[in-house]
């Protein structure tokens, strides 16, 4: 192959050399054509190995030297456009394969432009939060000179305290809902976690930043303070800043009627979990769980919890299932009181699609709900099914990812929280010291 390649891009002689000079440039130029040859086709990993204990005056036979073998990598999936959002999960060149800077380095935002239009989105039946939005609405419109949307009720309780807040913006149908990431530069939340999902929940695709206030009651995505929001939107508005991409979970429901898998309802987006249960009926949930092709298991319990890894602080954590850093793309398989001693809870890898099946000797029915909403009812033969969503949910970071996930599990959960160990020491070097 190398004779071949040599004499296709400069009739190289590939035999044995004679001297050392006449060695050292043929080397050169070999692997001169090498990186020609990768530069052609793409990534190739060849890769000559020499022998470093051989004389280098010595004659070097070419037949005899080694090299890596070559190979590519690609993406396998049923869809056509599956692999779109993996392709920068690794990286390979020659031979040597590397993960790619994404999934070891802190995400940063900077604007390439400056931001024009801000949506801002409160909790509902809150008076804190109610003064707390018109004072944010006036500051952004009169000192930072930006488009303001709100929420049509939130539109209206602003032209009640004054005419003055004419000026800002809202939407009439869910068609424009539909459109609000083409016109809205960057997303305020006031309240806690709910809020945050359902700012989520409004965008069907693309989601525009999130800077999330926290005004609950307990809040694991909310890691600024209301007290300080002119400085903290300042510094957002001008940038760069930290964000968590926190993934979301694309969920379809399959009729028994249906014709095929494509034949689905309407997709729903979760961003903390979609949970299986027995509802009110007193039976144990049946259910036939399936990863890609591969059988998992049967779920007999009060039922099931496929959670996102933003989700893993929520009811999953409840059910015992582990917190997980944001940022690790993957899904989490939580049972819900199952009975059995040996099921454990699993984190699945995030390409994999999950199918959760109520099979047709089933009891009862199954529910589902999508973020703690949505409920929908799983009869016999009916399957779900719940991969990773393409676009996932960007939300601004106080410090950075890491930094404000271990903030909120201290002080939301008290984590590892205990009496300090005393430093007198054992009771036996106690006794001495008394003696």
């Amino acid at each position: 192959m190398v004779a071949q390649i040599a004499e296709q891009n400069g009739n190289i002689d590939c035999g044995k050399v004679k001297n050392s000079d006449k060695q050292l440039m043929q080397q050169n130029e070999l692997d001169k054509i090498f990186d020609e040859c990768c530069m052609k086709h793409g990534i190739c990993s060849h890769e000559v190995l020499r022998d470093r204990g051989s004389d280098s005056s010595s004659n070097v036979d070419r037949s005899k030297m080694m090299r890596k073998a070559s190979f590519k990598l690609s993406w396998w999936c049923k869809g056509e456009n599956g692999d779109q959002h993996k392709h920068d999960i690794v990286s390979f060149e020659k031979g040597n394969i590397t993960t790619a800077e994404r999934s070891s380095k802190q995400i940063s935002l900077k604007w390439e432009s400056d931001p024009q239009t801000v949506l801002i989105l409160t909790k509902p039946n809150s008076v804190s939060v109610r003064i707390l939005c018109a004072q944010m609405v006036r500051w952004l419109k009169e000192k930072k000179k930006l488009n303001i949307y709100v929420e049509p009720r939130v539109r209206a309780e602003l032209l009640t305290e004054s005419s003055d807040f004419n000026y800002v913006q809202t939407w009439k149908d869910d068609q424009e809902i539909l459109l609000l990431h083409t016109k809205v530069d960057l997303v305020i939340t006031l309240g806690g976690d709910g809020t945050v999902l359902w700012a989520a929940s409004m965008f069907k695709g693309p989601v525009p930043p999130i800077v999330p206030f926290s005004l609950g009651s307990l809040g694991f995505m909310t890691p600024f303070h209301s007290e300080h929001f002119k400085e903290c939107l300042d510094s957002v508005l001008r940038g760069p800043v930290s964000i968590t991409l926190r993934h979301r979970l694309l969920c379809r429901v399959i009729r028994d009627a249906a014709k095929n898998e494509y034949e689905t309802e309407e997709p729903i987006l979760v961003l903390n979990e979609v949970t299986i249960d027995r509802g009110i009926s007193s039976y144990l949930t049946n259910l036939e769980c399936y990863c890609d092709n591969s059988f998992v298991t049967c779920v007999q319990g009060d039922g099931l919890i496929l959670s996102t890894t933003s989700g893993s602080t929520a009811y999953s954590l409840a059910a015992g299932g582990s917190m997980v850093h944001p940022q690790v793309p993957g899904i989490l398989f939580t049972p819900i009181c199952p009975h059995s001693l040996s099921f454990r809870p699993l984190i699945l890898p995030e390409h994999v699609t999950l199918r959760i099946v109520v099979p047709f000797n089933s009891r009862s029915p199954a529910w589902a709900s999508f973020d703690g909403k949505d409920r929908k009812q799983l009869a016999a033969g009916d399957a779900l099914l719940c991969s990773m969503a393409p676009c996932p949910v960007p939300t601004a970071c106080q410090v950075d990812s890491t930094s404000d996930f271990l903030s909120s599990i201290h002080d939301g959960l008290h984590w590892n929280l205990r009496k300090t160990q005393s430093f007198d020491g054992p009771w036996e070097l106690q006794d001495i010291i008394q003696i």
